[in-house]
């Protein structure tokens, strides 16, 4: 068993030398041990002047002129072109706007429709059985009514799963209790090869490691931005549509700002061209720009997928390795695969009374989270996330567990 001593020498050698160390201090931070960006990110530092600004003087001053003179009216487009490079994805097929909820809603009825289209018989749904559990609700609630069968599979079990009646299957590209990363192209690959299209759930991933929505052919995608996007509190979820099915695009929620003419206030809808098709209704400014703030922090400090994605690995390694050597021997069992291949951003360790352990870890300056019925989950923002915090937050894991 390794002594403290060491592994802080360890962690203090390697926050030495990590190349995103500085972009910490772009963010609002204390001696807390923040380990839940994974439901929540931290706040990027200068967000509040922005957001500032868009009150008092977009909205204060400018009022109705900022639909226009501040970028109101295309904020949801040009936000969406800058998630875009994060989730592997060309510009003019990303749109910000609505819950995840509501876009998962959106793309899996829509991913039916054009599988109708395709030919009869596609009348069957597959869901990640191990889902988020509004994906599977939203999914239920598709299926009644596209006139679809749901049927509940693990992502293992997609490729045996697929079929002629296949429509549409939703899949997850992270497991947000376990941490598993799934194979979105073998997947999606599979998926097509039966006729059928995908719709991937990316929240627990977007940010956090490479995507490649462009490059492995995903048709549609959704994803939130207040966890490794940092967006804030209810921040707007994105829609994704690859820029081929746009055209064809149909959305089961036709609101006036994705009509060919907003403004035109006609009887009949004419959707518009592009990712405008995916919106719905009135932006939410407020958060909306809050968000394309916290974006700043990619640009500003020349941050690359690819480099998070790295330090991602190294960070969660380091923590199992002092998980290893610090909790008593049988107190957690990490239910987060070992294969880097396999694993996103998060650590999830099952423990006896996870729920209390976690109380108590918070009230000693560690911030993780916990889901029913035994799993303590660890989320690693390497923006802000450092090694130092790592060996600290299993030290005071061990002690927790140890009394």
């Amino acid at each position: 068993m390794s002594e403290p001593t060491s592994l802080a020498g360890e962690a203090e050698k390697l926050d030495a030398a990590d190349g995103l160390a500085a972009v910490r201090e772009r963010f609002v931070l204390d001696d807390v041990t923040y380990l839940d960006g994974n439901s929540l990110g931290a706040l990027p530092a200068h967000v509040p002047a922005r957001v500032a600004d868009v009150v008092r003087r977009q909205w204060g001053e400018l009022r109705i002129r900022s639909w226009e003179e501040s970028g109101w009216w295309t904020a949801p487009e040009r936000v969406g072109d800058r998630i875009a490079p994060l989730v592997g994805a060309a510009a003019g097929q990303v749109v910000v706007g609505d819950s995840t909820s509501v876009n998962v809603f959106k793309a899996l009825v829509a991913a039916v429709r054009m599988a109708q289209e395709d030919g009869p018989g596609r009348n069957e749904i597959l869901v990640d059985a191990t889902t988020f559990p509004t994906d599977g609700y939203i999914a239920e609630s598709a299926a009644r009514m596209t006139g679809c069968a749901l049927r509940p599979v693990t992502p293992a079990e997609v490729p045996g799963a697929l079929g002629d009646r296949t429509a549409a299957v939703l899949l997850n590209h992270v497991d947000y209790r376990s941490g598993r990363l799934h194979d979105l192209p073998g997947l999606t690959a599979a998926v097509h090869a039966a006729g059928a299209y995908a719709v991937w759930d990316l929240c627990h991933s977007a940010g956090a490691l490479p995507v490649g929505l462009d490059e492995h052919g995903v048709d549609l995608a959704v994803g939130c931005t207040y966890k490794y996007l940092n967006g804030g509190p209810g921040s707007p979820a994105y829609l994704y549509v690859r820029r081929d099915l746009q055209p064809r695009f149909d959305s089961p929620l036709p609101g006036w700002n994705s009509h060919a003419e907003p403004f035109g206030m006609r009887p009949d809808y004419a959707p518009a061209s592009g990712s405008v098709r995916g919106r719905v209704g009135t932006p939410d400014i407020l958060s909306l720009l809050a968000l394309d703030a916290a974006l700043d922090v990619w640009d500003e400090a020349g941050v690359s997928v690819a480099a998070v994605r790295e330090k991602s690995l190294a960070l969660t390694d380091f923590f199992l390795r002092c998980v290893g050597a610090y909790v008593p021997h049988g107190r957690v069992e990490s239910v987060t695969p070992a294969a880097h291949a396999e694993r996103g951003s998060q650590v999830a360790l099952r423990c006896e009374d996870a729920g209390e352990v976690m109380k108590r870890l918070i009230e000693r300056g560690v911030v993780g989270d916990y889901r029913a019925p035994d799993v303590l989950r660890f989320g690693f923002t390497p923006l802000y996330v450092g090694f130092a915090d790592v060996e600290r937050a299993a030290r005071v894991l061990a002690r927790t567990l140890s009394g």
